[in-house]
């Protein structure tokens, strides 16, 4: 069995690059984690050869709708007052680097940091939840 906070950390592994570049695998059978990235030398073991019968992909931020939605409702919450500006930041490339930089001139990043962590949290126990993942400890979901 695998615990919450193994499942939370290959979950941050595979959304911290561009979608598709970094997977995580889930043995349903052990739960051990297995890791890959495109950057990976080729000749490394692929997913279908690691000693697993039963396996899940660990879901990447924007599987669970972290990216842009999450974005929305932090604004809608802490900057209602800007909300035209937040979608005009939107619209155009390079808008986290933006949207950030105008949080951090406000005083709000950790803020943004926080929010983002909980979302996070409750966005994977509940995929961990449909997927009917069995936890070596129930309580870390909860942290």
């Amino acid at each position: 069995m695998t615990t919450f906070e193994e499942i939370h950390h290959a979950f941050f592994y595979v959304s911290s690059d561009d979608y598709g570049m970094n997977r995580a695998f889930l043995c349903l059978d052990n739960g051990e984690i297995i890791y890959r990235s495109e950057w990976d030398d080729p000749k490394e073991e692929d997913e279908d050869e690691f000693d697993c019968d039963h396996f899940i992909e660990i879901p990447h931020k924007n599987d669970l709708d972290l990216g842009q939605t999450l974005v929305i409702e932090f604004a809608e919450v802490h900057l209602q007052d800007d909300l035209d500006l937040v979608q005009r930041i939107f619209s155009r490339r390079g808008a986290y680097r933006r949207f950030k930089e105008l949080l951090d001139e406000r005083g709000l990043l950790q803020t943004l940091y926080d929010y983002e962590d909980i979302r996070e949290k409750e966005a994977l126990g509940e995929w961990v939840q449909d997927n009917e993942i069995e936890l070596e400890s129930q309580t870390a979901k909860s942290s």
